[in-house]
C-alpha cells in the first residue's frame, strides 16, 4: 500500500491525482483506464476541496492498494463535515438540460468509472474506497 497526506486544497489537486495515476501505471492499468480513474478520483478530491471543511483548513489522506484479483482499491479519507456520495440519487438525463438540478453529475460519473464504489463514516472520517478492475465490467 502507498499513501500521501497533504491538506485538502485546489493546489494539491494535480499532485494527489499524480499519485493516484503513478499507483494505477505501476499496477498496470491501460491508459484509457487510467484516465478514468484520474477522472473519478479527480471528483472525489473536488468535491472534498469544496465542501468538507466548511470552517477551516482541513487534511485529506489518500491510499493505494494493487489487489490480488487485477484490481486497484484507493481510499480517499478527511475528516471533514460527514458526507455519503452514494446516498445521492443518479441526475435525471433525460430531462430538459434547463430542467436539470445543477451538481451531482461528479458523483454519477465516478459510480459509472468505477467498478466499486463504497463509503463508510468511521471515527470522524469519511472514507471512499474505489475499486477498479484491469477492464472495466460492463
Amino acid at each position: 500500500m502507498s499513501k500521501i497526506k497533504l491538506p485538502a486544497t485546489i493546489g494539491h489537486l494535480e499532485r494527489l491525482v499524480g499519485f493516484v495515476s503513478d499507483c494505477a501505471k505501476n499496477t498496470g492499468f491501460s491508459d484509457n483506464r487510467i484516465r478514468e480513474i484520474e477522472l473519478a478520483t479527480e471528483e472525489a478530491l473536488v468535491n472534498i476541496f469544496n465542501y468538507a471543511y466548511p470552517d477551516g483548513p482541513g487534511d485529506l489522506e489518500v491510499s493505494c492498494t494493487p489487489q490480488q484479483n487485477a484490481s486497484l482499491k484507493i481510499e480517499i479519507m478527511d475528516n471533514g463535515m460527514p458526507f455519503d456520495p452514494l446516498s445521492l440519487p443518479d441526475p435525471d438525463l433525460q430531462a430538459d438540460i434547463s430542467e436539470r438540478k445543477v451538481g451531482g453529475l461528479g458523483i454519477f460519473f465516478m459510480r459509472k468509472m468505477a467498478d466499486e464504489l463504497q463509503y463508510r463514516r468511521e471515527k470522524g472520517c469519511n472514507i471512499l474506497t474505489f475499486i477498479f478492475l484491469m477492464k472495466k465490467a460492463d
